[in-house]
């Protein structure tokens, strides 16, 4: 199917495997928990614990993206983590997430939306966006987009 100067598919990346590894722990933690109450504190205290443990510029970014993402999304989006990431959801579906730049190693971090979230525009929207810095002109734009996702 390649050619000779192609290189073979050797599977996941250890970084893509960890991730999954993460989800399969959320999905045993989440199916320990009691009540509903119980389930959505500690999915609060575990993404605040996912955010403390990345590399500075991360967490930053990370801890504004949290506190823009639950204002802008209350009482609609829950805080949870899903593969390892911290990430909101309606009704138990990720609608929006945050992937730090160090895990993938890629040269940014992203606010991602899932097909759940509500940014229709035509026939193509973006549902990815590539953050390197959380400004107060960006916190607006995310909380913005959030409102749509969740409208």
């Amino acid at each position: 199917m390649g050619s000779a100067g192609s290189s073979a598919y050797e599977g996941f990346t250890a970084e893509e495997r960890a991730a999954m590894k993460d989800h399969a722990r959320e999905l045993k933690t989440a199916a320990r928990r009691r009540s509903r109450a119980d389930k959505e504190a500690e999915a609060e205290r575990d993404v605040l614990a996912k955010i403390a443990e990345m590399p500075e510029a991360d967490r930053v970014m990370a801890e504004r993206v949290h506190a823009v993402v639950t204002a802008a999304g209350a009482p609609v989006l829950a805080p949870k983590l899903w593969y390892g990431m911290p990430a909101y959801a309606r009704d138990g579906k990720v609608v929006c997430f945050f992937q730090s730049a160090e895990k993938f190693k890629a040269r940014y971090a992203t606010l991602g939306f899932s097909d759940q979230a509500n940014l229709d525009e035509g026939t193509m929207w973006p549902a990815g966006f590539a953050l390197t810095e959380v400004t107060p002109e960006v916190e607006t734009r995310i909380a913005a987009l959030v409102k749509q996702a969740v409208s």
